[in-house]
């Protein structure tokens, strides 16, 4: 299993706060629904943070995501441990897969994966997609979303579309 990415997640009650104060420390917005925000820095798109007021599927707010290639392959890792289960696996209307889970310190973490079936088109897990958004993403999408933008931003490439999520 491969790890994509991982991305703290900040719990805010006011995201434009939030962004006036880290866009002075150079991040800059690549994506937001009102609930979640994407924070990326534009020269290093996997630099991000991700605020959210609550997460609209999910019954507690995480305080982290990991993105892997494989999410069964981690949900079943993770079963076979004392480690408890916060959310089941599921998938989402959105395009990925997650579930949640506590670590030895009792912060949540949100494990998901990209469903390869999802509206995707070109090549590898990302590519040919628009960045219009969809009230319905999560953070998993979220990251993803700022990871593209932001290197399309940097190169004027590329689009996204919110089933890629």
């Amino acid at each position: 299993m491969r790890v994509r990415r991982v991305v703290p997640d900040i719990q805010s009650d006011d995201l434009e706060e939030s962004r006036a104060f880290y866009g002075l420390l150079g991040l800059e917005e690549v994506m937001n629904l009102g609930w979640v925000m994407t924070l990326a820095s534009p020269s290093n798109p996997t630099a991000q943070l991700i605020f959210m007021t609550h997460d609209k599927t999910a019954p507690v707010t995480p305080d982290m995501s990991i993105e892997v290639d494989d999410v069964d392959a981690a949900y079943a890792a993770v079963l076979a441990t004392d480690a408890q289960i916060v959310r089941t696996l599921q998938d989402e209307e959105w395009g990925v897969r997650r579930f949640f889970v506590k670590d030895p310190n009792g912060r949540v973490v949100n494990v998901l994966g990209h469903q390869a079936s999802h509206g995707e088109t070109g090549s590898g897990a990302h590519a040919g997609t628009d960045t219009s958004t969809d009230a319905d993403t999560d953070i998993g999408s979220a990251t993803d979303t700022a990871t593209d933008t932001a290197a399309d931003a940097r190169t004027g490439g590329g689009s996204r579309t919110p089933a890629d999520g």
